[in-house]
């Protein structure tokens, strides 16, 4: 099969992540930071060493601010109702995936207000919007790296920037971004960033993580057992342990942490020239074809290898069928979880058909895919 859903998760994962999977859960499965013995040690240094490669990735000066979630989801659900109160005030866009949307729609009843930015026909926002959205008792800016719709990246820089001038948190959603594109949390001026694992770090499904600035003080989702301060009924309040009751998913960090080591062996700068090659070759191709419609920038230095396109009035889902059916093309179609961004786009009614290229992509899966939408475009399948 050509996979070409990688912004769904990246597959398939380097041999190296399978194998220290399976090396924790056979040689050192036991439970960290509930025991003493050497297995338990084993498994807890595991962990930390993982914050401690995360760390060095993001820029981020103490591990200990890294709390692990099972997804990027999970972790804006903890960044957002976390830092949220009645009477506060929060930025977002109309690009954002429901994992923002749904969580700041469900706190409209305890009194906090959203503001939605408009962005334009390619997805792309106006910082300027932003800042004019601002008001006393704006809390924080909460958005996407880059679409999971059109790729489109937005200039978080600039964002950062505008959030620390008017010392407003700013919290970032990097689920197709982290461990392809530069991701600095000092110098971006990011506060809160949520990652998957499972997407560009190249770890296992059910691993993430939330960054949470030193001094920024969030309400946790669940209590329970940490292995720390174990003769308190009280939730400790040291990181990462207040955000972590549990057992931990020792493997999948595991595997995670060898994802990231893999990234950073194989160059992340490569990798993303790998991707942005790629994406330029798919989108050339696609543009031959005058029955298709193509979202997003036409500025292609402004996204990320993910393409959402239509075939004339065909409805997105059989398309996305015949291609894994006839050609055996894995895609996904629809509305990716993003109402808003398709309403931004006109293709709220028939969604699109997304093409996510990944670092095991190749020419030749590339080729093959601009091949089977030519076909498909004239009924020839």
């Amino acid at each position: 099969m050509i996979y070409l859903d990688n912004a769904a998760t990246t597959f398939p994962k380097p041999r190296r992540v399978y194998d220290a999977v399976m090396y924790a859960m056979v040689d050192y499965g036991a439970n960290p930071g509930r025991s003493g013995h050497k297995l338990a040690l084993q498994a807890g240094r595991k962990i930390y060493e993982t914050r401690e490669t995360l760390a060095k990735l993001f820029n981020i000066d103490n591990p200990m601010n890294i709390v692990f979630t099972c997804n990027a989801t999970e972790s804006l659900n903890l960044g957002i109702n976390g830092l949220l109160n009645s009477g506060d005030h929060v930025i977002t866009s109309s690009m954002e995936h429901n994992s923002v949307l749904r969580p700041l729609n469900g706190l409209k009843n305890l009194g906090i207000e959203t503001s939605i930015i408009q962005c334009d026909k390619e997805g792309n926002i106006d910082v300027s919007k932003i800042e004019r959205a601002i008001k006393e008792n704006t809390k924080a800016i909460v958005m996407t790296h880059a679409s999971n719709v059109t790729g489109t990246i937005f200039p978080i820089k600039d964002i950062g920037k505008i959030a620390k001038k008017h010392n407003i948190i700013y919290m970032v959603d990097s689920a197709q971004t982290a461990g392809v594109y530069d991701l600095d949390v000092k110098d971006m001026n990011i506060d809160l960033l949520a990652f998957p694992g499972h997407k560009g770090l190249l770890g296992p499904q059910g691993t993430g993580g939330l960054y949470i600035r030193e001094g920024i003080d969030l309400a946790e989702m669940k209590k329970g057992g940490t292995g720390s301060k174990s003769n308190e009924i009280e939730q400790p309040k040291i990181l990462p342990d207040r955000y972590e009751s549990g057992t931990s998913n020792t493997p999948g960090i595991a595997g995670l942490n060898d994802g990231v080591n893999y990234i950073v062996e194989k160059g992340m700068e490569n990798i993303r020239r790998h991707e942005e090659n790629l994406t330029k070759r798919f989108i050339s191709g696609l543009e031959s074809i005058k029955e298709i419609t193509i979202y997003g920038p036409s500025d292609l230095e402004k996204r990320a290898s993910v393409i959402s396109m239509n075939i004339k009035d065909f409805d997105s889902s059989e398309v996305s069928y015949i291609l894994d059916s006839s050609f055996d093309i894995a895609t996904r179609s629809g509305l990716h979880c993003a109402p808003l961004a398709h309403k931004t786009l006109g293709t709220m009614n028939i969604g699109t058909v997304r093409f996510s290229i990944g670092p095991f992509n190749t020419e030749e899966d590339i080729d093959q895919a601009i091949n089977a939408v030519y076909l498909i475009s004239k009924n020839r399948y």
